[in-house]
């Protein structure tokens, strides 16, 4: 039945909750006129009223009446619009949780339950076909469905249910328009209706979750697709080894210890153990994946673009290094820039804590799914960055009618028909054909259809006839507990009842810390992580022979590596090596992010406690905002002893002069050195690479692929243009770049640093010629772009943030796009950077990664805490709270993070109660 509600005295009785300041609230309706008066006029001859727009906004205050509640709920609001749910059982919170969340951002909830599906289409037409029928090949929902069914706890299901039943309530007796703009939009061209929400919905969001945190499978692309130009010897330039001389990985010591056959932060380890690196046949085994990349980048990436040089920032403190006496936990993921955020703030609230009513938590949720991902309870704190364990392989497949080879044999696919329906179309069929490795992804591109034709393999390899199909192996395509592993952690009471969550929580792997109110931190490194029968995951593996692929069982938990209470004092992490190979049996990943976060803070917590000093709050909130650049310091020494005759470009060196290395938003130094860095990884690697790793559309005259020396004849060139999206491109600049060039800065004659002569510049024979003229193309670029005087000059201008509503925001019209986007802004930080606002060198200076929000723990005195989203808690494109956060965001600046009775009582604007 529709939901009932009461206006509260005083209030106009519309949705929208309590009472607002006449002024404000006439200038935004004007405001909204306006824009939906110019929207209106694309062409649909009609128009979007003041009340079309008003008729989604929630209601904040009075009372709703909401079938199945126990008892009475209350939902209280602060000023940002973050709500508090607090209720008396399990069933009350989560289902209240569903109806809010649904209240302020079901379009989001929707367009990802429909992604996450593959169903896209049914939403927006034809034009999502493809990315329908890759999802529909990985068979996300399918996985989910399986969990649901045989592998969650019955309690776990129950509190999925109850948050789908609140989800539903929202939506009973609700047009599309009543829920959001975006539907009235979308009615334009579709007669799209929404349907009810189900527990498998919220289950299929940790798949996406998963695909986006996956690890290194765009590595083990690009480096086959670096053969065709490459030799081995370059592309492991291209790849060094992680750098554990100069970035300390996250555990410092520990080993399985051989008595308990468990990892023991205190043992040691024993001589000789270390990664097994079998290579044989895998050496060499490449193939032509650019069409599969191709495909990987039309995928909604919902938590960001994928390489070493993204990821999040952690660290905790323990309290006889901090202010407070009690420890400090920071906490930052680095994602892809949503509008809205990807992350929903808000608090969950037993009024008393029993066995029927088992939560007092808060922090950071996503839209769609219950409980609380990042944040705190009464006792514990806990926050997440990606661990890049690799959990995906690609595998050749010989395939030979309705089979596939395997040992010499012939054995049959497993199908499934799959039946995508297309808003305004004719329904589209696909078949899924899966080996004992994975779905075949090469069947979703005609391209892929012949994939393998020119690869290099082994004697022992099969024909290749038309090409080798490839396989797609990924621990999350197997039923796993990661739904169960959410409410544990919301439930931990102790280290042993956090570790105990993290051993369900299997996909994707992170990097878990924690804190308590006793004093004690901690970390655990979790997830299901597979062990290979030979090679090391880091080049596509024979599909055809079983001496290839995963044994049995991933590595077992109580070998993990983890920490407890470290004698330093504090725990980093931030996408590094998790522990030294050489003092670990297993292979984690050959592609950890490269460390140059990482120890920033670590050389931040170090400084700042030498001699007995103390961390407070306001220092872990200063240290998130941290712009120091490395490879700035390691290249402006060597930038500034070049000679330069051009008096312009002159002019842009002495920029550089005292810089202090640090990226703020107005800094003429950092624009022009980030453009001098962007310019030396074009001309030393990118004009190298293969057009299926350059940016679309940019085109050079290249030698043939594998040009066995230097081509002369300008007839014997070819014309080669790039293919790849610019925020996925290489070099990308991230710190693995930063390594490829540290190891290069002791051979200033080496291949890399020459380049050929263009139109305008000579051709470059070493390292300093090659930075010369990287000066002098930079020079010129920011000439065009900031214009020629270089008083104007800043950093912000050419690093720009613009939100974008993730669908029709993208997807639309312009004038729908202006509506509903918002931007830019004028950032600071950089690629690699602990404020890691990343850009891609390759693509442009575009900010394409944030730290999608900020968190400060005051553990134990919970009150003190401080939070930040990207956007705000709304939906809704006009809404007061939409991206009410982002100006403070921008700042660096964290709001208080009520959660006590007391303090939430106090900082509470608007209470709606819902009853039974």
């Amino acid at each position: 039945m529709p939901a009932n509600t009461t206006a509260p005295s005083g209030s106009t009785g519309t949705a929208g909750g309590g009472p607002r300041k006449k002024k404000g609230r006439r200038a935004r309706l004007i405001l909204i006129v306006l824009v939906l008066a110019l929207v209106a006029g694309i062409g649909y001859g009609t128009y979007w009223s003041v009340s079309t727009v008003r008729a989604s906004y929630p209601q904040t205050s009075g009372t709703i009446q909401l079938e199945g509640l126990d008892s009475n709920v209350e939902v209280k609001r602060d000023s940002y619009g973050i709500p508090q749910i607090y209720a008396d059982t399990d069933a009350d919170l989560f289902r209240a949780q569903g109806f809010v969340q649904a209240q302020d951002r079901f379009w989001e909830m929707d367009v990802r339950r429909h992604m996450t599906a593959g169903r896209l289409s049914e939403m927006f037409g034809s034009g999502q076909v493809e990315t329908d029928s890759f999802l529909r090949t990985l068979g996300w929902r399918k996985v989910a469905q399986e969990e649901y069914d045989t592998v969650l706890s019955e309690e776990t299901k129950k509190n999925l249910q109850s948050y789908a039943d609140g989800v539903n309530a929202y939506l009973e007796g609700r047009d599309g328009k009543d829920i959001s703009v975006e539907y009235a939009a979308l009615g334009f061209t579709n007669d799209y209706k929404p349907v009810k929400w189900t527990p498998v919905d919220s289950v299929a969001w940790l798949k996406a979750m998963a695909w986006d945190l996956r690890g290194n499978m765009q590595d083990e692309i690009d480096r086959s697709l670096m053969t065709s130009r490459l030799d081995a010897s370059k592309i492991q330039d291209l790849y060094p080894p992680y750098p554990y001389d100069k970035h300390k990985p996250i555990v410092g010591q520990g080993a399985i210890s051989p008595v308990t056959g468990k990892f023991d932060p205190e043992a040691t380890p024993s001589d000789g153990i270390g990664t097994a690196t079998a290579q044989d046949a895998t050496q060499g085994l490449t193939t032509q994946l650019g069409a599969l990349s191709d495909t990987l980048d039309e995928i909604p990436a919902l938590l960001g673009p994928n390489g070493t040089g993204i990821g999040s920032n952690s660290w905790v403190v323990s309290g006889r290094y901090t202010t407070t006496g009690k420890p400090l936990l920071a906490n930052d993921p680095h994602l892809a820039p949503q509008l809205p955020s990807l992350w929903y703030q808000m608090g969950l609230h037993c009024r008393a804590v029993s066995e029927t009513c088992q939560y007092d938590t808060a922090g950071y949720t996503f839209s769609g799914m219950p409980g609380v991902i990042i944040g705190h309870n009464q006792d514990v704190a806990w926050g997440f960055t990606n661990l890049g364990a690799d959990v995906t392989d690609l595998f050749l497949e010989k395939v030979s009618g309705d089979g596939y080879l395997y040992d010499g044999k012939v054995k049959p696919f497993t199908t499934r028909e799959e039946t995508i329906k297309v808003a305004g179309g004719a329904d589209r069929h696909i078949t899924v054909r899966e080996t004992n490795n994975g779905p075949l992804v090469s069947d979703r591109s005609s391209e892929l259809e012949k994939v393998g034709q020119k690869a290099p393999v082994t004697n022992a390899a099969p024909d290749r006839a038309d090409g080798y199909g490839v396989a797609l192996k990924w621990t999350a395509l197997e039923p796993g507990h990661s739904m169960d592993a959410v409410f544990e952690l919301n439930r931990a009471k102790d280290f042993p009842s956090f570790r105990a969550a993290a051993e369900h929580f299997e996909v994707p792997s992170q990097n878990l810390i924690y804190a308590d109110t006793k004093n004690n931190i901690g970390y655990q490194a979790p997830g299901k992580i597979p062990v290979r029968k030979s090679g090391d995951g880091t080049m596509p593996s024979p599909g055809w022979s079983s001496s290839y692929g995963w044994k049995k069982d991933p590595i077992p938990f109580d070998e993990l590596p983890y920490e407890y209470n470290p004698k330093r004092g504090y725990i980093v992490t931030a996408n590094q090596a998790v522990i030294d190979e050489d003092k670990y049996p297993y292979m984690l990943t050959k592609d950890w992010g490269y460390g140059s976060r990482s120890q920033r803070i670590n050389d931040l917590i170090e400084s700042k406690t030498k001699g007995g000093g103390k961390i407070s709050t306001e220092d872990m909130q200063k240290m998130q905002m941290d712009n120091t650049s490395e490879i700035a310091a390691l290249l402006v020494p060597e930038l500034m002893k070049i000679n330069i005759s051009d008096k312009d470009v002159r002019e842009a060196q002495k920029l550089l002069e005292g810089w202090d290395y640090t990226q703020e938003a107005d800094s003429a130094a950092a624009a022009y050195f980030n453009a001098v860095w962007r310019n030396i990884l074009k001309l030393a690697f990118g004009d190298k690479l293969p057009k299926e790793m350059r940016v679309k559309g940019e085109c050079l005259n290249v030698p043939p692929a594998k040009s066995s020396g230097p081509v002369d004849e300008q007839d014997k060139l070819v014309r080669e243009c790039g293919q790849r999206d610019p925020d996925s491109a290489q070099p990308d600049g991230g710190d693995r770049w930063y390594q490829v060039v540290a190891n290069l800065m002791d051979k200033p004659d080496s291949d890399w640093w020459k380049a050929p002569a263009n139109r305008k510049d000579r051709a470059t024979d070493n390292r300093e010629e090659l930075f010369a003229r990287a000066m002098e193309d930079a020079r010129w670029e920011l000439t065009a772009k900031l214009g020629k005087d270089i008083t104007t000059w800043n950093w912000g201008r050419l690093h720009q943030l613009t939100l974008k509503n993730q669908t029709l925001g993208t997807e639309g019209p312009g004038l729908l796009q202006r509506a509903l986007n918002r931007g830019p802004w004028n950032l600071g930080g950089g690629e690699a950077a602990v404020n890691a606002t990343g850009w891609n060198a390759a693509g442009g200076y575009e900010v394409v990664w944030v730290p999608s929000m900020r968190m400060v723990v005051n553990v134990g005195d919970w009150d003190k805490s401080r939070w930040i989203n990207l956007t705000g808690a709304s939906g809704h494109a006009f809404s007061a709270h939409y991206t009410d956060q982002t100006d403070k965001w921008v700042n660096g600046e964290l709001l208080g993070w009520a959660f006590g009775t007391n303090a939430v009582a106090s900082a509470t604007k608007d209470t709606l109660t819902l009853k039974p």
